[in-house]
């Protein structure tokens, strides 16, 4: 009879998830996720995955003529379309996995209200479609500072790494806090339309950071650095642009110590996402 006692004490209750833990125990299931919102992704195109190479190449074609020639960015800044194609890496990142994650509950309605399954599997999976769908970009931009010169080192390679973490954490916890919300009050998923839409010119890419060093205080320009968005996106110049020898290039000042803070940023707000979102869960099936 302890026997029996002991060995239902320690069963789980039904039901119950021990959070983002409980995402990894579930592997697979999470992979067949990301790999079936992949798959529709491309579903019925002649060209399949070429269009993922193919949108950068075209982006980066558009970003030469219209924006380094006519504009003159080109000359003002040394090759200024793989520096202005890294900073949109970035940030489409970002956009994707922050947009997708919001909406991943609502989308994904059905599923929940039928079967039980960690529900922080949606914007966990949301996050790595939004990386998969990035790698090629991320290919194309290489592949065309190769053709420049690329020569990186290992600590060029590591920040490229360094800024695609932060995005990473940030993105998944803001959209474990604002899908989780937005079961509720669907307003949210508008509020997160304005911060993608400021996103890109948050941080430096369309233009460098020194213009914003020069035109603002001292304590405004601190309060620029702390955005982890600007940070990953200085890390990704560093090991895409920095590498290619461009005349007047310099660091954004203690851009180290200010990716840390980001780091940490990003994981404090991976707690608190994943902390809202516990206690808001068990209103998910009555709210949608």
């Amino acid at each position: 009879m302890s026997r029996v006692s002991s060995e239902l004490s320690s069963l789980d209750e039904p039901g119950r998830s021990i959070g983002l833990l409980d995402v990894f125990r579930r592997r697979y299931l999470l992979s067949l996720i990301v790999r079936k919102e992949v798959q529709i992704r491309y579903r019925g195109s002649v060209l399949g995955w070429m269009w993922s190479y193919v949108k950068p190449l075209v982006q980066f074609a558009v970003f030469y003529v219209a924006i380094g020639v006519f504009l003159g960015m080109n000359g003002r800044v040394d090759y200024f379309p793989i520096y202005l194609l890294a900073g949109i890496t970035v940030v489409t990142f970002f956009n994707e996995a922050f947009s997708n994650g919001t909406r991943s509950l609502v989308d994904n309605a059905a599923l929940i209200k039928k079967i039980y399954l960690p529900r922080e599997m949606f914007p966990v999976a949301s996050m790595m479609i939004a990386a998969v769908n990035t790698l090629p970009q991320i290919v194309v931009v290489v592949v065309i500072a190769l053709f420049f010169g690329w020569a990186p080192s290992a600590l060029q390679i590591g920040a490229i790494l360094l800024g695609l973490l932060i995005v990473a954490m940030l993105a998944t916890g803001l959209g474990l806090f604002f899908g989780a919300i937005n079961v509720t009050f669907r307003d949210a998923q508008s509020f997160v339309e304005i911060i993608v839409m400021c996103a890109v010119w948050a941080s430096p890419v369309m233009y460098q950071w020194e213009m914003v060093a020069q035109a603002v205080p001292e304590w405004l320009f601190t309060v620029y650095r702390l955005n982890p968005i600007t940070i990953s996106v200085e890390l990704f110049h560093y090991g895409i642009w920095f590498p290619l020898d461009p005349q007047d290039a310099f660091l954004i000042p203690d851009m180290w110590l200010f990716a840390g803070i980001a780091v940490t940023t990003s994981l404090v707000l991976l707690v608190i996402g994943q902390a809202v979102f516990r206690r808001l869960e068990g209103r998910f099936a009555q709210d949608l």
